[in-house]
């Protein structure tokens, strides 16, 4: 098969106005959150996924229905959030139904949760005096 007939080639090869028109439509932005959301077809709902991710005051920058298919056929739904600590927004999508299905960004386990947990055992030694 010749190189220019090769279908990964051919879908990764961009001109520089497409690269352009991508940036323009999701410009890089330091202080997100990537989450890949994996859902039924039928049970696709934009806003169901925006209130999910409101309910935690975080807000919605970016949602895109990706051309790629889970194994399963759920549609993998790519969404971009104003939060480097996706842990809160990971749980409210699973509360609303929806499966994560990967996310980029700081790790669930971040600098807040371990203030908190920090803060727990402290009041409960508190407690146990």
């Amino acid at each position: 098969m010749a190189i220019e007939n090769d279908i990964l080639t051919c879908r990764h090869a961009r001109s520089a106005a497409q690269d352009e028109r991508l940036a323009e439509l999701m410009p890089p932005a330091p202080e997100t959150a990537e989450l890949t959301v994996k859902c039924a077809p039928g049970d696709f709902m934009a806003s169901a996924i925006a209130r999910a991710v409101e309910d935690c005051d975080a807000h919605l920058i970016n949602m895109n229905v990706t051309l790629a298919r889970h194994d399963d056929g759920a549609l993998l739904v790519h969404l971009r959030i104003n939060r480097r600590n996706a842990a809160t927004v990971i749980r409210s999508l699973e509360r609303y139904g929806f499966e994560i299905a990967g996310h980029y960004g700081t790790d669930a386990t971040t600098d807040q949760d371990s203030t908190l947990a920090r803060n727990a055992n402290y009041l409960l030694r508190i407690i146990d005096l």
